[in-house]
């Protein structure tokens, strides 16, 4: 897997060091990447030693404890705490994941906790999200229908159509596989990156969806959908093991096939 690159900040100093108690017993040692806009100063790490036997077994558990407990001005993202909301995703140790379902105890050494890379960073650990929902958006994310909605029931439809959407549905929009990904950084202002890609096939695929001609007709651009290069990143990464390298290759043979390729 390639190596990650920082958030889109100038060079990280070193930071400040917090001690546990010296009645601790078991300490980790969490080093977290801080930066605010309004300071004027330069991104920095700062080190926190967290008591073990007195926090939760995640990673989401141990900031929350150095929030709570240590620096209130911490910034970061969360909300369901069981890999559903996609809220705490950041870069944990070089790889994006979600904090509330890395475990500590599959780290070892020190904790290094960044923010998502290559995006701008609003404060802290949050990254400024605004482009990739708008990319999102872009795809138009629901049923798009052109036959009257049934009057007494909804749209249904069989078993084995409905099994399509396995392995796609289940994205929370995390961006851990975008923010992965090579070509997203060089190219995030125009291609639409795994996430967004992802998201485009399974509506184009769902049964009940009446304009996939018109869905794969606005993927079919030099950026949108081709600047995939398919390094695998996305899939390597994604903490809901989903893949969506797999989901861009489909759409790619659908504008094929309908080529006539």
């Amino acid at each position: 897997m390639a190596e990650l690159s920082l958030p889109k900040n100038s060079k990280v100093s070193k930071g400040q060091h917090y001690p546990a108690a010296q009645s601790a017993a078991r300490i980790k040692t969490v080093k977290v990447y801080r930066w605010d806009p309004d300071t004027g100063e330069n991104p920095r790490l700062d080190s926190f030693d967290i008591d073990l036997d007195n926090c939760g077994p995640m990673v989401l558990d141990a900031i929350i404890k150095i929030k709570n407990e240590i620096d209130q001005t911490l910034t970061f993202r969360r909300s369901c705490r069981e890999g559903i909301c996609g809220s705490c995703a950041m870069n944990i140790n070089g790889t994006n994941t979600l904090a509330c379902t890395m475990a500590i105890r599959d780290i070892s050494g020190d904790i290094k906790i960044y923010p998502l890379p290559h995006m701008s960073v609003v404060k802290d650990l949050v990254p400024d999200m605004t482009h990739f929902y708008a990319q999102y958006a872009s795809i138009k994310p629901w049923l798009r229908t052109q036959s009257p909605t049934p009057a007494d029931k909804e749209r249904k439809q069989s078993v084995e159509a409905r099994k399509q959407l396995d392995g796609l549905y289940e994205c929370i929009l995390c961006a851990c596989c975008s923010t992965s990904c090579p070509s997203y950084w060089w190219n995030g202002d125009r291609y639409l990156g795994p996430a967004v890609l992802l998201q485009a096939y399974r509506w184009i695929i769902d049964s009940r969806d009446e304009d996939t001609g018109t869905r794969l007709d606005e993927l079919e651009d030099p950026f949108k959908l081709y600047r995939c290069h398919t390094i695998m990143n996305c899939t390597n990464t994604c903490p809901k093991h989903l893949n969506p390298a797999k989901a861009i290759a489909e759409i790619k043979k659908l504008l094929l096939t309908r080529r006539g390729v």
